[in-house]
């Protein structure tokens, strides 16, 4: 058997579903630090909020663009010390998966891509910004989308879902 008559040769189409990160970007960063350099004598605890927030905007038929917000405040003696907010963003290549699926990818997977570049970020914002080292914890992004699906099933009413569980239990 010829290279050529192999199915896995050159020229091969690939079956089955794809994921490919096609780039990765910084779209949008800032640092705050509105008391300074007062804020650097501030005594007490540092009190920090974090806030996340995630957008998926279709390229073409098999690219998304998934633009994952990270916004961090500090605040010392209810005086904010700072604000680091950053958007990383990706562009994915997702081919081969059924809806369900692919929302589970975007929701997911493509997160879990641009996290550790959003918290490297973060973490060089603040030390930038004059202030102890901070590094932002793992999160799980699974969790956190089985989280809002759940919600958003709570949120469709439950008479809906409960004709989903009769006709999915028939």
């Amino acid at each position: 058997m010829s290279a050529q008559d192999t199915p896995t040769g050159n020229g091969a189409a690939p079956t089955g579903p794809s994921f490919t990160v096609e780039k990765l970007y910084i779209k949008d960063v800032s640092f705050e630090a509105p008391g300074t350099p007062q804020v650097f004598n501030e005594q007490g605890q540092p009190q920090l909020q974090m806030n996340l927030n995630q957008s998926v905007q279709r390229l073409s038929d098999e690219a998304y663009e998934v633009v994952l917000g990270v916004t961090l405040t500090c605040t010392i003696a209810d005086k904010t010390a700072y604000l680091a907010e950053v958007k990383q963003a990706g562009v994915f290549g997702l081919s081969g998966f059924d809806e369900v699926t692919l929302d589970v990818m975007l929701g997911t997977h493509c997160p879990n891509a641009l996290y550790p570049y959003a918290r490297q970020t973060i973490s060089d914002l603040i030390t930038a910004g004059g202030f102890p080292p901070f590094l932002l914890q793992p999160i799980n992004f699974e969790a956190l989308f089985a989280e809002g699906a759940r919600q958003r099933a709570a949120q469709a009413g439950g008479d809906d879902l409960a004709g989903a569980q009769t006709a999915g239990n028939a």
